[in-house]
Parts: structure tokens; C-alpha cells; sequence
């Protein structure tokens, strides 16, 4: 595991490797590390999968057998043992891990409200109204805003967002289609231009010159921030709003976007050509989530096209 960890993860991301780093250390080396390599059996892998599954979730037990299954492999390659026995093994069926959702327009224009005093407001602005991913805010600059456009070009050029950050170290999007360029909406507008405000102001009060290529969300250390400074400062937005925070992650603004959009009648190849999704599989199957209390569409055009007769007296 050490030796895979140490040569076979070139090109990954830091939070990759912590990610890794994590599950290797609490999940595999402890029940499996004193094995000689040589006498590891696939009855010891579906016996260590077994225990594991009644702990985690299946998504997170096919994680670790894959980070295994890759480990043994690279030890093949160095001529360490002859089979991998991973690769014969079949992932149970874990915990059932806690199903996204999305909130209601009423919950998330109360989320908006409640972050109007706080720093987070032009991010949760963001999340929701326009759906970037969190690995596409953190690392956002300056740079990337464009919050005038060019309404006498022909055609105007709107105010917009470049999300253009990679989230491969390679330098690659996560897909094909995550590269993109879009529109904001006014609410997002405004909320950075205060966002701006306030950084420059804080910079002059630190005798500091505001940096235009900077981070647009910075940490208070002027880093980037990562996944837990943003969701302490979520929760306690969430809990202002009258939610319970422990119902509620980050990333379920962008399931809210995309229902939201969804519900207000927008096609679901274009919701997906917003969030940059390769296709409209993950969009429907895994983003959006059913908001309005009835379905009334399918009925409304029925009416229109099967009047109702006059009653017969």
C-alpha cells in the first residue's frame, strides 16, 4: 500500500491523495497490512468486505476495493505476486448512504436571505443560481468575473462567469463540457460587487494593494479555502434560515439549481449544458429532485387536447 501510495498516484490532486490517504489508513491497512502479500486469498479480501459493508456505504466499499485492487496491481507490475486476487472479488452491498436533495424555492430563497450579512453570501449566491460545482467557486478569481459586459456590442456580451478552473491536476475539466462561460443573473451580479466592496475594503484596512487576479473567496489566511471552511460557514447560514443544518451539505445548492430549473420549466438538455455535464443521465437521475407538490402538466395538456364533453342532463 506504502509503495503504491508513494509511486502510483502521479497526477492526482492533494485532495485525491488526502482522500485516499484517509481510507488506506483507517480501512485497509489496519485489517489487511500484516498480510504477506503472497498469502493474501480472495476468501481474506470478501471476508475483509463483508466486515467493512456492515460500516460503509456501498459507494465508499467500492472506493476501497478499487484503491486495493490498484495497489496489488502496481505490486504485479514490480513482479511482487503473480495474481491479483482483488479482481476477483465482487463488491457487496453497504450501508444505504444518505440520498441527496434539494431545497424548495421558499428554503432556498430563505438560504439567500440569510446570507445577506454573511461573507458566504456572493458564494451561496453563486451555488444556487447558477449551479457551479464547490471545486469550481473555491479557486475562483477575479480575473474570471466579468461583471459589466458589453451591452452595445453586437451581439451584448452579458455579465458573466468563466468556470473554466480544472479539477484534474492534468489540467483537464472534469468534463468535456465543464469548461464554460455563463450569464449571471442580476441577484449574483450585485452580491459580488458587494462581495468586492467589502474585500477591497479589507484590504485598505490591512494596508494591503486588492489584488484583481485574486481569489474571490479567499480564507481568512488569503488561501483558498477548502470543503470545511465552507461548510462550517454553510451550516450556520442554514441554521439562520430556520433549517437544521445537519439535514443540509454544500454541494445540494447545485441538486437545488437544477430542480429549481427543472420545475420552472427549463428543458433538461439545457439544465445540463449549464451545470457542464457530458449528458442529461446524471442531470436527471442524480440532480434532480421533485419540488412542486403535484405534477400538473401532463393533466393540463390532456385538457387541452380531450375537452371535456358537456355533461349528458
Amino acid at each position: 500500500m506504502e509503495s503504491w501510495f508513494t509511486f502510483g498516484l502521479n497526477g492526482r490532486t492533494n485532495a485525491t491523495r488526502q482522500n485516499y490517504r484517509h481510507n488506506v489508513d483507517k480501512h485497509i491497512i489496519p485489517f489487511l497490512g500484516k498480510k504477506k502479500l503472497r498469502d493474501l486469498s480472495a476468501e481474506d479480501v470478501e471476508k475483509w468486505l463483508a466486515d467493512r459493508a456492515t460500516h460503509l456505504s456501498t459507494r465508499t466499499l467500492r472506493l476501497l476495493h478499487s484503491i486495493l485492487n490498484r495497489a496489488i496491481r502496481h505490486a504485479q507490475a514490480r513482479d511482487k505476486v503473480m495474481r491479483n486476487v482483488v479482481d476477483l472479488c465482487e463488491v457487496p452491498t453497504g450501508l444505504e448512504g444518505r440520498p441527496s436533495k434539494s431545497l424548495t424555492l421558499d428554503q432556498a430563497e430563505a438560504v439567500l436571505k440569510a446570507s445577506e450579512s454573511s461573507t458566504m453570501h456572493a458564494y451561496i449566491a453563486l451555488s444556487l443560481l447558477i449551479g457551479a460545482r464547490q471545486e469550481e467557486l473555491r479557486p475562483l478569481t477575479w480575473d474570471h468575473v466579468d461583471l459589466h459586459g458589453d451591452p452595445s456590442a453586437d451581439p451584448p456580451v452579458p455579465r458573466s462567469i468563466e468556470v473554466w478552473h480544472s479539477v484534474r491536476e492534468d489540467g483537464d475539466t472534469k468534463t468535456e463540457k465543464s469548461r464554460r462561460t455563463l450569464a449571471l443573473p442580476l441577484r449574483c451580479v450585485v452580491a459580488l460587487r458587494l462581495h468586492r466592496l467589502r474585500q477591497r475594503a479589507q484590504a485598505n484596512r490591512q494596508g494591503r494593494v486588492w489584488d484583481p487576479q485574486g481569489l474571490v473567496f479567499p480564507s481568512a489566511a488569503g488561501t483558498e479555502l477548502d470543503s470545511h471552511n465552507v461548510r462550517r460557514s454553510f451550516r450556520r447560514v442554514i441554521k439562520t434560515a430556520g433549517l437544521n443544518p445537519k439535514d443540509w451539505t454544500p454541494r445540494e445548492m447545485r441538486h437545488s439549481f437544477v430542480s429549481v430549473m427543472s420545475a420552472s420549466g427549463v428543458r433538461v438538455e439545457d439544465i445540463a449544458r449549464l451545470v457542464g455535464h457530458g449528458g442529461t443521465r446524471v442531470t436527471e437521475l442524480v440532480y434532480r429532485k421533485q419540488i412542486k407538490p403535484v405534477i400538473v402538466e401532463g393533466a393540463s395538456v390532456m385538457d387541452g387536447v380531450f375537452k371535456d364533453p358537456k355533461p349528458k342532463r
